[in-house]
């Protein structure tokens, strides 16, 4: 069922309202970049009200697009500002590239899959945005090229938090993870100070997609 655009902006700001501000969203920025970028854009369905349920949605090739309210507690986490530059580990559906892309100066997202990477470049092409890049790559790995990155966002659980991403950790910088089993994992912030040390606090449980790579779950998922 497609619907119009006023009555998508209807869903959309009432998922909003109730999703995200109704439970602990709080950053008014994140609260305003959620309230006007299309989720329905990125989304293949038949029903695009579906885009803006509390609920994860299949994108293929085995993979989800997170629930809107846990996209928008990652992104409130990590705290993203103009001047930052911010790697996304998982660029799936482009949705929350798209996310970051409104508050981030410039983001740098990898995806392991080619036909979700090649898709989401289209559609955030589309819809005119000019500060992403996105290549088709092992996440686990980071993206050395462009170290290091202010603010680092992982889409996809790890058995731990994968080292090279803590190494393209600028100083002051954040990440935010989910860790753990394949069952069931821990949101994981990671904070790295000015002198460089580094500190893990645990926000939430959560269940994500396996990040696949060297240094996090083998394709056997193991």
């Amino acid at each position: 069922m497609n619907l119009c655009e006023k009555t998508l902006e209807h869903f959309r700001h009432q998922m909003v309202r109730e999703q995200l501000l109704g439970r602990d969203i709080s950053d008014k920025k994140v609260l305003d970049v959620f309230k006007n970028t299309p989720r329905h854009k990125f989304i293949e369905t038949s029903n695009n009200k579906e885009a803006y349920g509390d609920f994860p949605l299949e994108i293929g090739s085995g993979q989800t697009i997170s629930q809107p309210y846990m996209a928008a507690l990652m992104v409130q986490l990590i705290e993203a500002k103009k001047t930052d530059r911010v790697l996304e580990i998982g660029t799936g559906s482009g949705y929350q590239t798209a996310i970051l892309a409104e508050l981030a100066k410039e983001v740098f997202s990898v995806e392991c899959i080619d036909v979700l990477a090649e898709r989401a470049k289209g559609i955030l092409s589309e819809l005119g945005y000019g500060n992403i890049r996105v290549k088709v790559g092992d996440g686990t790995l980071g993206w050395q090229e462009f170290a290091p990155f202010d603010k680092i966002i992982v889409t996809a659980s790890s058995p731990d938090v994968p080292g090279p991403l803590i190494d393209q950790l600028a100083a002051g910088g954040k990440l935010v993870i989910p860790v753990g089993p394949r069952a069931s994992q821990r949101l994981i912030l990671v904070e790295k100070s000015e002198k460089g040390c580094v500190t893990k606090s645990d926000k939430t449980g959560c269940v994500f997609v396996p990040l696949i790579g060297k240094y996090g779950w083998s394709e056997g998922f193991e």
